[in-house]
């Protein structure tokens, strides 16, 4: 990792961060994505870890360090290893050999993106209910064109966990002036984060169903959200959702 990565995550990376009782996050390394030739965007990555009972929900792994692993483990028992959409998938191999007992559920498509870096052997996350963590945390599928991207409700501390639904880069995390113009015109700038623009477009043809679950994620009432790109928020998470949706509950 360079030294301009390492200003554009959120450190102390790969370590455990309580945010409230049995949930953390982990913030990880810097990875650069985009789809124009020669052009990739530094993206910070963050996972999220709920406990049921005994039993760790593991959402969008980041790398598994062994001092990370030790956490984990002191922390509980992973069973469920979770790829919330079709870009988010890169680092479960190394988790499910770490902890083969665990069952690994992938949002649709996600097959499809990683070409067989994922064994065969996995679960989908194809529905609203039917899961083994329903009790404590509620599952929303939110499907588009390019992928369906798995939303999840913590319960028992009201917290929405997404991952590129909303994305939130902070300018002097950013780096160039190209790059912050960049977040601006795509709609992703802190404080104001939203939905990618690129991303939007791939909603158009089911826009309605869109905003219905974006209306059931405000029915939920969350106190924050938890997001994998840019700063999180960590209090008044229903207005910052009917904020960075505005664009589709304002038509």
């Amino acid at each position: 990792m360079t030294s301009d990565d390492t200003e554009a995550t959120y450190p102390p990376l790969n370590t455990l961060k309580p945010v409230a009782p049995d949930l953390w996050i982990v913030d990880g390394p810097i990875i650069h994505f985009g789809v124009l030739p020669g052009f990739k965007m530094p993206f910070p990555t963050r996972m999220t870890v709920i406990r049921v009972g005994g039993d760790l929900f593991i959402h969008s792994p980041t790398p598994l360090l062994p001092t990370l692993q030790a956490e984990i483990e002191a922390a509980g028992r992973v069973r469920w290893i979770v790829g919330p959409n079709r870009i988010h998938y890169w680092w479960i191999p190394e988790w499910k050999t770490a902890f083969t007992g665990a069952e690994v559920w992938l949002a649709p498509r996600i097959e499809e993106q990683a070409k067989g870096h994922i064994a065969p052997g996995f679960l989908t996350l194809d529905r609203e209910a039917g899961y083994p963590w329903d009790e404590t945390i509620a599952t929303l599928p939110v499907g588009g064109s390019f992928m369906t991207e798995v939303v999840f409700f913590h319960r028992p501390t009201r917290t929405l966990v997404l991952a590129d639904l909303i994305e939130n880069f902070e300018s002097h995390k950013v780096g160039s002036l190209a790059l912050r113009w960049l977040t601006k015109l795509g709609g992703v700038a802190a404080p104001d984060g939203q939905t990618p623009r690129d991303l939007r477009a791939t909603f158009a043809k089911r826009r309605p169903e869109m905003k219905a679950a974006v209306e059931k994620m405000i029915a939920w009432n969350p106190d924050r959200m938890i997001i994998a790109h840019g700063r999180w928020f960590e209090t008044a998470g229903t207005s910052e959702l009917r904020r960075s949706f505005r664009w589709l509950l304002d038509d």
